[in-house]
């Protein structure tokens, strides 16, 4: 059974009366049907005076429209000018192309192997990139290019740069850091906004940078957990996409953490990196606002 086509409409504007009416009203007249809606507004209040601001994302399905998707763009573009909005549109029917990066923690790539080739995530991966060699057969044997990347302290811009030639390449649309262990270059980041993804091992903001187990255990918390966000060139410090927690107590020992943290980390890399495919993510400064 072939899957139901549809576009998705994301944006956000200065909130203002008649939002809503005006985008729906706009697919309505064009025959558009609806198949989901969710709506956020935003009020302000913790940006410094910035004003209110209002969030969408609407599901229309493809095949009641009049018109394929470059035409929709081109058709809804005025509207969207008249309401200052910031938008984008895809469609369900071209698969995302993830590019996941990782060192020597197998559990994110493992898992997010798996929910690729069940299908559960289904998006193309053009191949890994990692600086070490350890997965190198394992991840040929799922038919994915793999890429050996060293990083060093004396050829981390050539390494970078590498990376780079090879994302672009492949015309990736994410970069997943899946426990990759390397720092990416603030023009690196810079370069894909709101297109690398990582998964770091701890209730962020809480313990950020390296061995943040050690920190939570060496601070006596009750609590870790694992965070989703997206990389900017602060550490640690972007958007946070989806996150969650799992009580520990006195007994735990840090190798204890570790293992309880493997599971949350995996679970809450593969919740964000879906809502981010699904285009749920709607980035407001550096917070997100997150349509389940």
């Amino acid at each position: 059974m072939l899957a139901r086509r549809f576009y998705t409409l994301s944006g956000s504007c200065p909130d203002q009366v008649g939002i809503i009416a005006r985008v729906s009203g706009f697919i309505a007249q064009h025959g558009g049907w609806i198949l989901e809606s969710s709506y956020h507004a935003d009020d302000g209040s913790g940006d410094h005076g910035n004003g209110s601001r209002y969030f969408m994302r609407m599901q229309v399905k493809a095949d009641s429209l009049p018109f394929h998707l470059a035409e929709f763009r081109d058709r809804f573009a005025p509207l969207a000018a008249e309401l200052s909005m910031d938008w984008k549109i895809s469609d369900s029917a071209v698969k995302r192309r993830v590019v996941v990066m990782v060192s020597k923690q197998e559990h994110c790539l493992y898992d997010l192997l798996a929910r690729w080739h069940s299908k559960e995530l289904d998006i193309e991966i053009p191949c890994v990139i990692s600086n070490h060699d350890n997965f190198k057969a394992f991840v040929e044997w799922h038919g994915i290019p793999f890429h050996h990347v060293p990083v060093k302290p004396e050829n981390k811009a050539a390494a970078h740069a590498e990376i780079r030639r090879i994302y672009d390449e492949v015309k990736g649309d994410t970069m997943v850091l899946a426990r990759y262990m390397q720092i990416l270059p603030p023009d690196l980041c810079e370069r894909y906004p709101g297109q690398i993804i990582n998964i770091h091992h701890s209730f962020l903001p809480s313990f950020v940078g390296a061995r943040p187990y050690h920190q939570a255990y060496q601070r006596g918390v009750k609590l870790i957990g694992a965070t989703c966000h997206y990389v900017t060139r602060d550490l640690d410090q972007g958007p946070i996409i989806e996150q969650d927690v799992i009580r520990i107590d006195h007994s735990d020992s840090v190798d204890d953490m570790v293992r309880y943290g493997k599971d949350i980390e995996k679970a809450v890399l593969a919740r964000g990196l879906r809502y981010h495919l699904e285009d749920r993510v709607l980035l407001h400064a550096n917070k997100t606002v997150i349509f389940r």
